[in-house]
């Protein structure tokens, strides 16, 4: 069928000329700046305008909620992507069509934890990719129109399936709950929330509509539309024929591929129009030919005629005109919105004519009596509340959710034979454990790259010292020359980092505790113990490290990405599998900060190690320090306009989010491996970028201070380098200290 789908979207091309700048986005191939290097996006998916409106109140509390975490919102038409661009603070795009290659491209660049589908958006590629990849799936504002739900219950036996993929089925009443269940969706996950199309939120009045409207009345159609047979525009200029004078229209069409058609009608018409396109407010009928406004100026009406009714498209949504207190409406197609209509139909809060010889009459009738307004209003305020019911479905998903990177299928079959060897090398025979004649805590993740150890160990140098302890880290010096087989150091000895390396230099500054750096932990350790007399040992990733006995194993977990990709090195990030972790004294989830889902997390910890105690801890910024003159700077606040920010982290992510989170916004970041050592070169290259762009720093990490080479800041010159010096905070730090010190 893909070719047919091809020759589809080259019609639509052909016809408008729009469609063809989306072609890249429906194959799944997202703008490079939207790729995520870790988990943790929240992606929406509305269909058109009306599915955008009622999820915008959603992205508002999820951006509030999770501050550092992505937000995508897709669509699949021309207005709902205007829509979107115009009404929501998410980054935009064409959803992927249905295939499976397009839809892994998009999972596989946002990466997302969470996909929030508004009303009937079931697709199979779709909803299975988000099964495979962990990612949680919430349908939001579930409906099955009267036409469509026989449909569904027929074709049971295929959706059904799809819909067990969901994590949770949020419907607007009862009868829709029934429907999903009858369409296969699991019943214990098929909860009902309300229709959130009723928390909606009026947009801001636009005053322009004003100079249009003067001192007449003024009647809106809003959303018209056309079917096979009939165009709503003809009945309404029909209708406004029979209006006294006084009078003015504005025409709306629901769809822009038909403003120049319905601009036409009106040409052939012989009535004299204004365009808003073209900036036009003079005649009596106005063709609102923008998008995003209509919202904005249903306040300026005396009178709603909502299109979609008359022609059969199953009617549009009446909330926003009745949010004004507006009298509306109605033809006799509103299935669509069933429910609404019942609901205002019970209180007489809208007019109802069957046919568009009844047009003028009825607009004219309720534009004379205020109490239609008032109780359109009063119902549409009746049944508020929908949003936090669905959102607290919504946030239960994402916490839980612990999603995982797949890679494409070729990646799979060159990496898995080496994932396959580096388990077998992990495979070591079991060895008697050697003991150091002093405490011993040990540091650790099961994953390559960075979960924050360097802080933690920090931290618990400094809680020796206090209690009376003389501490001592054992590190490997992880990329140092080997020169030197091991390094007994005294606290803020001068050694060139070529000899330490980088985290261990970072110990060695902080000046916490004697360091011995070596690959043979034991034969370090006790040669530090005769030299500096150590009584309490910080193993630094120290979990791998099997021969050293240990009164305390801490598992450092990252909640930006907890399990490497669940697969073995080279495949995934792992070191060992998940498994190991049952070896942990107790676990420290790392960088919760910006409430960062952890509850998935605690629960995979806790099928594994059901006794460790779990602990959180966050990244705490507390002062941009000049590499240069020493000085130091609140974190929030740097006195330079332009920055530059650089790092090679093993989860470089971090940086960005402790710099969004401070309210940095660097004009550029650039990305290095980890554990990168600068060369003068690249460094040529930051400050062209530094003259080019016309900053006056360049934002860094403590780690990347270490790596730079010595001409650096002469080279970057007039620009400053910083770095951001860094501590961590525990949640329930006197729990902690009680498993360290009982």
């Amino acid at each position: 069928m893909f070719p047919l789908v091809l020759l589809y979207f080259l019609v639509r091309c052909a016809k408008d000329g729009r469609y063809l700048a989306t072609l890249p986005e429906r194959l799944g191939f997202l703008p490079s700046e939207y790729r995520q290097t870790l988990c943790g996006a929240i992606w929406f998916h509305a269909v058109s305008v009306g599915e955008v409106l009622a999820i915008a109140p959603l992205v508002d509390r999820m951006r509030i909620l999770y501050p550092c975490a992505p937000i995508f919102v897709s669509t699949a038409t021309l207005t709902g992507y205007a829509t979107a661009q115009s009404k929501l603070k998410a980054r935009i795009f064409y959803a992927p069509i249905d295939y499976a290659f397009a839809v892994r491209n998009v999972f596989r660049t946002i990466r997302p934890s969470v996909l929030v589908v508004a009303e009937t958006e079931i697709w199979p590629n779709l909803f299975r990719e988000a099964r495979r990849t962990n990612c949680g799936l919430v349908i939001v504002n579930g409906r099955m129109s009267d036409a469509m739900a026989p449909r569904y219950q027929r074709w049971r036996v295929f959706f059904g399936p799809i819909l067990t993929h969901a994590d949770r089925i949020v419907v607007q009443s009862e009868e829709q709950q029934s429907r999903f269940v009858a369409s296969g969706a699991p019943i214990e996950r098929t909860v009902i929330g309300g229709n959130i199309k009723y928390d909606f939120t009026p947009v801001a009045q636009l005053d322009w509509l004003a100079g249009f409207k003067g001192e007449s009345k003024l009647w809106i159609a809003a959303s018209t539309t056309a079917d096979e047979r009939v165009a709503e525009e003809d009945f309404v200029l029909d209708a406004y024929a029979q209006f006294p004078m006084g009078w003015k229209v504005m025409i709306a069409p629901r769809k822009p591929e038909r403003f120049d058609e319905v601009a036409h009608k009106l040409e052939r018409s012989g009535l004299p129009f204004s365009r808003r396109s073209r900036g036009e407010l003079s005649g009596n009928i106005l063709l609102l030919d923008t998008i995003g406004e209509l919202g904005g100026l249903f306040g300026f009406a005396d009178a709603v005629f909502m299109g979609g009714t008359l022609a059969n498209r199953g009617g549009h949504n009446i909330l926003e005109p009745a949010y004004y207190s507006k009298p509306i409406v109605v033809g006799p197609h509103m299935e669509n919105f069933r429910e609404i209509a019942d609901h205002f139909r019970a209180g007489d809060a809208f007019i109802e004519i069957p046919a568009p010889a009844d047009l003028a009459s009825a607009v004219l009738r309720a534009a004379a009596d205020p109490a239609i307004g008032g109780g359109a209003k009063a119902r549409a305020d009746s049944r508020r509340g929908s949003v936090d019911r669905t959102m607290s479905e919504i946030v239960s998903v994402y916490e839980g959710a612990v999603p995982r990177y797949r890679r494409s299928l070729p990646g799979v079959l060159f990496l898995w034979p080496f994932a396959q060897l580096w388990r077998l090398l992990r495979r070591r025979p079991g060895r008697s454990q050697e003991a150091l004649d002093a405490r011993v805590v040990s540091v650790g993740n099961l994953t390559v790259g960075g979960t924050g150890k360097t802080p933690l160990v920090l931290y618990l140098a400094a809680e020796f010292v206090k209690r009376g302890y003389r501490p001592g880290i054992l590190t490997r010096g992880h990329g140092r020359s080997p020169v030197h087989r091991r390094l007994l150091l005294e606290p803020g000895a001068e050694v060139s980092p070529v000899h330490t390396g980088d985290e261990a230099q970072i110990f060695l500054r902080a000046g916490a505790a004697h360091l011995g750096i070596g690959t043979d932990r034991i034969a370090t350790g006790r040669l530090m113990r005769e030299k500096f007399g150590i009584d309490a040992f910080i193993l630094d990733d120290g979990l791998q490290q099997l021969r050293l006995a240990r009164g305390l194993d801490l598992v450092l977990i990252d909640a930006m990405n907890p399990f490497g990709g669940e697969d073995l090195l080279p495949l995934g990030r792992l070191r060992e599998p998940v498994s190991a972790i049952r070896r942990a004294s107790a676990f420290v989830i790392t960088r919760t900060e910006c409430n960062r889902p952890v509850a998935g997390i605690e629960r995979r910890l806790r099928h594994y190690n059901p006794k460790a105690p779990i602990f959180r801890s966050r990244v705490v910024p507390e002062a941009w320090v000049n590499a240069k003159t020493g000085e130091t700077y609140p974190p929030e606040s740097i006195p330079f306009q332009k920055t530059i920010a650089f790092c090679g982290l093993g989860n470089p992510q971090s940086f960005w989010s402790t710099l969004d989170l401070l309210g940095i916004r660097p004009a550029e970041t650039i990305e290095f491996g980890d554990h990168h050592r600068y060369s003068g070169r690249e460094i040529r290259r930051m400050g062209l970028l530094v003259n080019s762009l016309g900053a006056d720093a360049l934002l860094t990490t403590q780690k990347d201070l270490i790596n730079l080479c010595e001409s650096t800041e002469a080279i970057v010159a007039p620009a400053q380098v910083l770095w951001l010096k860094i501590g961590i905070a525990l949640d329930d730090e006197a729990g902690f200290l009680k498993l360290l010190f009982p």
